[in-house]
């Protein structure tokens, strides 16, 4: 195979002792995403290795790449309402892929920069630590590129990446040691530090080439019942997404079928997306019942269409490094994501975008809820240890 044989001649450049050895991690990196390593796990017996452990055929690429590809329905979606939108507010003629089109070219610099700065820095630390590069960023990055406004500036884009990746994960010794996920990171450093980028009406529809200067007003859902208007979308149009929104969170429907692949292959957890609906929606209905002003009467599965809440529930609250990991405990972290994202929106009509603060809230409390699980789950061991000893006896 004429890439295979490409990389083998290369290797000894970059294996110790070669020229550029100190760029191994790197190599290898490029390596392992073009192939699946050659290496196998052996255990030893006597004077040698053999008798090999038994390992799922998933591994963290395979993981990553059915994430991507989960992903791809609401990144298509999103390319072509980032267009649509454009139309629509400036009354362009445009036609299906004229939209898709424009969207693809407003999209195309934001996931540049968020993989090149984001990778630059996982490359530098893994050279640093001489450890292997993860792979955890090709969905991260990704993700980064998805859940901002289009208009945000590239050089705050970068800032937010960096960040994210520096204070987020690799201060905590990089992929599967960080508490808070990367990608939530990035959107709260953007949210905290430049709001006007990051809310308002202003930041969702993209400006066409031709109308350089030129900004249009178009307020989301959430915006509008933060405004205390009344609410200018369908719940059909929320569901299918044809609303102002950030980049690629706005077509519920796009999500829910990287939903299936995802629960299909097993990598994101059921427990935790029906535990965060089941949490928002419970808080919904009793603000309902409470009914004390027109936000609390919104239709409680109102809150599953708009803004990020299915987006987070699919794609951030399942995310395993940062979850709960007891299946109990996912049941908890989850209700609780979801009660918190509709408690924030209502209550707190100055963070519209509950879902981002709730999951990295209920980042910070997973351990402890899967410590208090754990311990529980002792405590009821040793009681029923205890009865059957004073039985026996």
């Amino acid at each position: 195979m004429i890439l295979r044989d490409f990389f083998d001649k290369l290797k000894p450049n970059f294996s110790k002792g070669g020229r550029f050895e100190k760029l191994s991690s790197t190599f290898e990196a490029f390596e392992s995403f073009a192939f699946t390593p050659n290496t196998v796990t052996g255990g030893k017996v006597g004077g040698g290795y053999k008798g090999s452990h038994i390992r799922d055929a998933v591994d963290l690429k395979r993981t990553i790449i059915t994430v991507v590809i989960a992903l791809l329905p609401a990144l298509l979606f999103g390319m072509w309402n980032i267009g649509h939108q454009t139309a629509t507010y400036y009354g362009l003629d445009w036609g299906f892929w004229h939209q898709w089109w424009f969207g693809f070219l407003r999209m195309l610099p934001i996931i540049v920069v968020s993989y090149i700065v984001g990778l630059g820095i996982e490359f530098l630390f893994a050279e640093i630590r001489h450890e292997e590069v993860s792979e955890g960023f090709i969905g991260t990055g990704l993700i980064i590129s998805m859940i901002v406004p289009v208009t945000v500036p590239l050089w705050q884009l970068a800032l937010a990446v960096a960040f994210a990746v520096v204070i987020g994960k690799e201060v905590f010794g990089g992929s599967g040691y960080n508490f808070l996920n990367p990608a939530l990171v990035a959107r709260a450093f953007l949210f905290f530090s430049y709001p006007s980028h990051m809310s308002g009406d202003s930041v969702w529809v993209a400006t066409p080439f031709h109308f350089a200067g030129d900004v249009v007003t178009g307020a989301t859902p959430l915006g509008q019942l933060m405004a205390g208007q009344p609410l200018q979308a369908s719940a059909l149009d929320m569901f299918i997404g044809t609303i102002p929104g950030s980049t690629c969170e706005t077509s519920v429907i796009a999500i829910l079928l990287g939903a299936l692949l995802l629960l299909a292959t097993g990598i994101a957890s059921w427990r935790i997306m029906l535990s965060v609906v089941l949490g928002g929606g419970l808080m919904g209905l009793l603000f309902n019942a409470i009914g004390a002003n027109e936000y609390m009467q919104v239709p409680f599965y109102y809150h599953f269409l708009m803004g990020g809440f299915a987006f987070g529930c699919v794609f951030m609250a399942t995310d395993p490094v940062t979850a709960a990991q007891t299946n109990c405990g996912k049941w908890i972290y989850g209700f609780l994501i979801g009660a918190f994202a509709v408690l924030l929106r209502v209550l707190n009509p100055a963070y519209p975008e509950g879902m981002m603060l709730a999951i990295l809230l209920m980042n910070c409390f997973a351990p402890l809820i899967d410590h208090c699980v754990v311990a529980r789950n002792i405590k009821r061991r040793q009681k029923r240890w205890a009865t059957a000893e004073r039985r026996t006896a």
